[in-house]
């Protein structure tokens, strides 16, 4: 079965709402490090419309040497949305899923079970809650920046479920982000 990393950019207080708000002045090259890491490791974005659409206005048209424009735009894309019906950057699906409640979790569990590398399912916070409650997901990758956002939606829902992970590495950047990796426990 392949793995599913879930990769996020979050703030210390837990917000990955509009990273673009307040990632950017963190971002190195060790940062670039482990998305390349992760990125190398997957052959398949699982992408909700938001971040579809923001990742295709980004890399779909970028030069393959535009910095990480080959690490987005060389896996398939794999889309989770009600309303799209046109995907227009290369190398796109959309995940065909039973409306019913659960057909969203059935459909992620029957990509897992398809041959291949890692699914790599970056942003996506609605997606990745429904990931985390249904036990799908094998890896958290969390880039923790050091900055309280105080608004936004957050990685982990207010009463939400209680989901056990074990600490597998852990790495502190330059610039005082943290990365950190965790597993089901």
């Amino acid at each position: 079965m392949r793995k599913l990393v879930v990769a996020q950019f979050i703030s210390l207080d837990g917000v990955v709402e509009a990273p673009d708000q307040w990632h950017f002045p963190y971002v190195n090259e060790e940062m670039f490090a482990v998305m390349g890491t992760n990125s190398a490791a997957a052959d398949t974005l699982l992408l909700g419309r938001v971040t579809y659409e923001t990742f295709a206005a980004a890399f779909a048209d970028a030069p393959a040497d535009a910095p990480g424009a080959a690490m987005m735009n060389r896996p398939a894309k794999v889309v989770v949305s009600r309303t799209l019906t046109d995907l227009t950057w290369h190398n796109s699906t959309l995940l065909k899923a039973d409306p019913t409640p659960g057909g969203l979790i059935a459909a992620v569990r029957r990509l897992k079970e398809q041959p291949g590398g890692d699914i790599l399912a970056p942003g996506s916070v609605t997606l990745a809650r429904a990931r985390l409650r249904a036990g799908l997901v094998d890896e958290l990758s969390l880039l923790v920046h050091p900055i309280v956002v105080g608004h936004g939606q957050r990685l982990f829902e207010q009463d939400g479920p209680t989901i056990p992970l074990t600490l597998a590495s852990s790495a502190t950047f330059t610039t005082g982000v943290l990365h950190q990796t965790y597993h089901p426990a």
